[in-house]
């Protein structure tokens, strides 16, 4: 197949070439988009082969559900069987943007996005291509991260050719993602309200809406039936190993990484360190960096994280040693896709 890439303007993006798509994804075709979390890969969400199409693409197991976006509420009723009352407080909080609902599966939305649940994930994106794509499809879009099944999502047009090239049908490129990292994912299927995946929109932030809100992220194998996107065990995973250091101080958890550059470079390894900007000077000289932020500003991070996983593939390493950035605030959704990148690998520093 021969993917074609457009590239637009992200804030007012060219409505000939997003008519053009849209038709695409009416005749059942794919479509990979930026959304200001990460770049999707879209079908139409109400045609159960087009979704199938998507599976195949991303190597992804139909056990993983995919989110519907949409681009105004009424669609909201269309792809849900129940909304309560919450949903829709949530979704004038925080709609568009980075936060996913988990709600009952209205009958007429394929099973074929959450293969054996009776739920459906839904979230409208903020970003300006995916909200005239969506206008313009007039139809909900299901879209998960446009990356090969367990890999690092898609930050950029140019991360989706490298994974999904020859075989999509269009890329529309519209430059890096403002965010960086996936939506939150909340779950209002059951008797309590549940993250099931942090990211974009604050854990905290969501409390002040439903008080009893719970955090319970899971961390599953491919063979378990996940209810919600981004819940495996392995995800987000460059193609090196990746330690995950954690516990004591920053200046005790460097020590341990630099120590453990020391002896895989002694081996022969390639070895890379995923720190702070202003941290990189403490490890090996021999250690491969990419810049990745400073400390005082985890958002840089979180916009750079897949990126440079992706880079330090790229430079052929064969480990990535990183501490993790705290767990407050946008730091819990860091941590979350440093655990499931390093396949639960932590070294707990005493």
């Amino acid at each position: 197949m021969d993917t074609q890439i457009f590239t637009l303007d992200p804030d007012a993006p060219d409505p000939a070439i997003i008519t053009r798509a849209a038709a695409v994804l009416r005749d059942g075709g794919l479509v990979a988009f930026p959304t200001e979390t990460v770049y999707g890969l879209g079908a139409n969400a109400m045609d159960a082969a087009a979704l199938r199409r998507i599976y195949a693409a991303k190597q992804r197991p139909a056990s993983d559900p995919i989110i519907a976006h949409i681009w105004q509420l009424r669609q909201l009723d269309q792809l849900a069987s129940e909304v309560p009352d919450i949903a829709r407080e949530l979704a004038d909080t925080f709609w568009p943007g980075a936060l996913t609902l988990v709600l009952p599966r209205a009958a007429g939305v394929p099973e074929a996005i959450a293969q054996g649940m009776q739920t459906v994930a839904v979230r409208m994106p903020g970003h300006p291509i995916a909200q005239a794509l969506l206008k313009a499809a007039d139809t909900p879009i299901g879209a998960p991260s446009a990356n090969t099944f367990t890999r690092p999502s898609a930050t950029s047009a140019a991360h989706v050719l490298e994974d999904l090239g020859g075989r999509i049908d269009m890329i529309l490129d519209g430059g890096p993602t403002r965010i960086g990292l996936e939506s939150t994912v909340l779950d209002l299927s059951g008797d309590v309200p549940t993250v099931l995946r942090p990211g974009g929109v604050l854990f905290d932030d969501l409390r002040r809406v439903i008080p009893t809100l719970t955090l319970a992220p899971k961390y599953l194998d491919e063979d378990t039936d996940s209810t919600a996107p981004g819940q495996l065990l392995k995800h987000y995973s460059p193609r090196a190993q990746v330690l995950l250091f954690t516990g004591a101080t920053t200046r005790r958890r460097h020590d341990a990484m630099a120590a453990q550059a020391s002896a895989l470079i002694e081996s022969g390894k390639q070895v890379a360190a995923l720190v702070f900007d202003e941290d990189q000077a403490a490890f090996p000289a021999q250690t491969i960096h990419v810049p990745l932020g400073s400390a005082g500003d985890l958002a840089a991070v979180g916009r750079r994280l897949f990126a440079a996983m992706r880079e330090l593939d790229l430079a052929g390493a064969d480990v990535i040693l990183v501490a993790d950035f705290g767990q407050e605030g946008l730091g819990g959704a860091l941590w979350d896709r440093l655990l499931r990148a390093a396949e639960g690998r932590i070294i707990d520093v005493a």
